[in-house]
């Protein structure tokens, strides 16, 4: 993990005033955890990551791969006619660049002055010219995902949300339907055979994009603030870090009392 984690940022990606960069995966985590995301992109010390997940990267590239032959013909995908959806791959010509990591559908947001971005895996269109937006997911479990109702998809629903915001205010007519083409590998396969097999599973989710204006202007009044904001509640990093931090002050300092995190957030100290 040590060379795949610098816990120290380039200090030009923090936030430095006008035109910053603000991405989606940095909204979700504001809506994770303000402390967390202070000390990140105000501070400079990132949050420790998960590795990468290399095999859903490749199943990404390959139903990216997939849909653009699609998307070439200018015909539906099997997947779209499997689910009576009226819809088919769209060939925008911002397309690859709305898609590219680092890059993305961007937004200058003018009443604050930071620059929205975020990179969507695909984009269809249906026969009202209302553009849909396209996630890609992967797991593997025992049963194959077909509806988004876990505590955790509730950041999929945001980052859904935040394209579609994005998308309209880029002009473009969205529709509030997107989908998740989610693929979930099996486990009862007969034999490995060098291969996975996937149930692949089209989830729709209807968005609303209401809380990202103000949760736009929020974030930007908490990264021109000079003072540390509450942890979340439920955020298992701050609870970690609070947690080590009295063991290590009963193994420095002695014994001292038992903090609750709804308590000790407020103190306004970094850890």
């Amino acid at each position: 993990m040590g060379q795949y984690y610098n816990p120290k940022r380039k200090a030009s990606w923090n936030y430095g005033g006008d035109r910053w960069k603000l991405s989606r995966s940095k909204i979700d985590l504001f809506k994770s955890c303000p402390r967390c995301f202070y000390i990140d992109n105000k501070l400079g010390t990132k949050r420790v990551p998960g590795y990468p997940l290399q095999l859903n990267k490749a199943v990404d590239h390959q139903l990216k791969r997939e849909f653009d032959a699609y998307r070439a013909k200018d015909e539906q995908h099997p997947l779209q006619k499997e689910y009576g959806i009226d819809a088919r791959p769209v060939a925008h010509e911002d397309l690859n660049e709305w898609r590219e990591n680092f890059e993305g559908v961007k937004y200058l947001h003018k009443p604050t002055n930071l620059l929205i971005s975020g990179a969507i895996d695909d984009l269809w269109i249906n026969d009202e010219g209302e553009n849909i937006v396209v996630d890609y997911k992967a797991t593997a479990k025992d049963e194959p995902i077909t509806e988004l109702n876990e505590e955790w998809h509730e950041g999929y629903k945001r980052q859904m949300e935040v394209y579609q915001w994005l998308l309209r205010q880029n002009g473009l007519k969205v529709s509030d339907t997107g989908y998740f083409v989610y693929c979930t590998g099996k486990y009862d396969q007969e034999a490995f055979d060098k291969k996975i097999e996937f149930d692949v599973n089209l989830i729709p989710f209807k968005g609303d994009d209401s809380w990202i204006e103000a949760t736009i202007r929020d974030i930007k009044k908490c990264l021109d603030s000079d003072n540390l904001p509450d942890s979340e509640q439920d955020c298992d990093y701050c609870a970690y870090w609070y947690t080590r931090e009295e063991h290590e002050n009963q193994t420095t300092e002695g014994p001292s009392p038992s903090v609750p995190l709804n308590e000790k957030k407020n103190e306004g100290t970094l850890f």
